[in-house]
């Protein structure tokens, strides 16, 4: 929204007191159950995200309108499909996808950039995967998915490690014993974001094995996320890519935006 007030001015079809009126206020949206943080893209690059688990639904539906009304979009993680038909019913063009459960709404799609590499231990941690991979590329990343490389099988990653070191960083996803991040840690240059998942029996313990052993990893260049966050690794993923692309520097902003 702000982008088009600012392109109105430039156009000239907006005065300047008439764009100031407009974003005057704009940096939270109170909605009494929720205060929307409307200021969170310019402070910090990336716009507030939903997290639809244990939302009332009059609360969520609400909450996606307005996101949609001041940003023309929105992206929610952890949501069902019943949250889902609630949202297309108000909002036709919403999305979900049922393995990442990932609901969104987008208006334009942002240009990819870089590469990020998601690799997945097992089939098993891929929708945990995939909720990393689609949250970098709703926030304009390109990504490599490379799934169901564990270390039980380990020519199956060794068959992949050139496109994986292609990559600016590198999502690991993995549960059991979670050593499959130590292993990609070896065999790349740039950092290795581990994602323990909490799949596995019981000495798992719900994701603690994987990620303890993620933690004690002896690998250089391996950071660790909480169990089952993919969200946050894609994030975290996306901030690395956009720098490593030059796509996140105050002085390019400066001088246009070029890369």
């Amino acid at each position: 929204m702000m982008r088009e007030i600012l392109e109105k001015v430039q156009r000239g079809e907006m005065t300047i007191a008439q764009a100031e009126e407009l974003l005057r206020g704009r940096e939270v949206a109170d909605m009494g159950f929720a205060t929307l943080d409307l200021d969170r893209e310019k402070r910090s690059g990336f716009p507030e995200v939903v997290f639809c688990s244990g939302k009332p639904d009059e609360y969520l539906v609400s909450i996606f309108c307005r996101l949609r009304e001041e940003e023309g979009r929105a992206f929610g993680t952890r949501a069902d499909r019943r949250q889902y038909e609630l949202v297309k019913s108000e909002i036709p063009e919403a999305e979900y996808d049922p393995i990442s459960r990932i609901l969104k709404v987008e208006k334009d799609k942002k240009p990819q950039t870089g590469l990020v590499a998601v690799v997945s231990g097992g089939t098993a941690d891929i929708p945990v995967a995939e909720e990393a991979a689609q949250t970098a590329e709703y926030f304009g990343c390109n990504v490599a998915r490379i799934y169901d490389v564990g270390v039980s099988g380990i020519h199956r990653l060794l068959s992949r490690t050139e496109t994986i070191r292609e990559a600016s960083c590198v999502v690991a996803v993995a549960g059991m014993e979670g050593a499959l991040a130590s292993v990609v840690g070896g065999l790349v240059r740039n950092p290795v974001i581990a994602v323990p998942t909490s799949v596995g029996y019981g000495a798992n313990l719900g994701g603690i094995s994987a990620l303890l052993s993620m933690i004690n990893s002896c690998a250089n260049g391996v950071a660790v996320v909480n169990i089952d966050n993919g969200y946050g690794a894609g994030y975290m993923a996306t901030q690395i890519n956009r720098l490593a692309a030059g796509a996140d520097s105050p002085r390019r902003e400066q001088e246009g935006g070029k890369v």
